[in-house]
């Protein structure tokens, strides 16, 4: 079975519509398709403790961003928050903010 299309993707900046972060803004630095979560950047930060390694050569606890459920994100266009739609234009399936109707890439 594939995994569902989704309205929001890597690199997408996205407004936290509820929960803890409400209100807050990130980039989309990861996305889980078979979760359908998301980690943004900035946003729902827990505290990690990490054995010393060599990418955290001294250990400790570190702050990481986790992820946050997809239906609690909604996309930034212009400033504003917006839903996304699909339309067909020239034979492909592009993405487009429902308020201004404009194309996203």
């Amino acid at each position: 079975m594939s995994a569902a299309k989704l309205k929001l993707k890597k690199g997408d900046t996205v407004v936290v519509i509820a929960g803890d972060a409400k209100g807050k803004q990130g980039k989309i630095v990861e996305v889980d398709r078979a979760g359908n979560r998301a980690v943004v950047e900035g946003v729902n930060l827990v505290k990690k403790h990490t054995k010393p390694t060599t990418k955290f050569p001294q250990g400790g606890i570190q702050e990481v961003a986790a992820s946050i459920h997809l239906s609690n994100l909604m996309l930034m266009d212009g400033g504003k928050a917006t839903r996304v739609g699909r339309k067909v234009e020239e034979g492909k399936v592009v993405r487009i903010a429902k308020k201004t109707q404009t194309t996203l890439k």
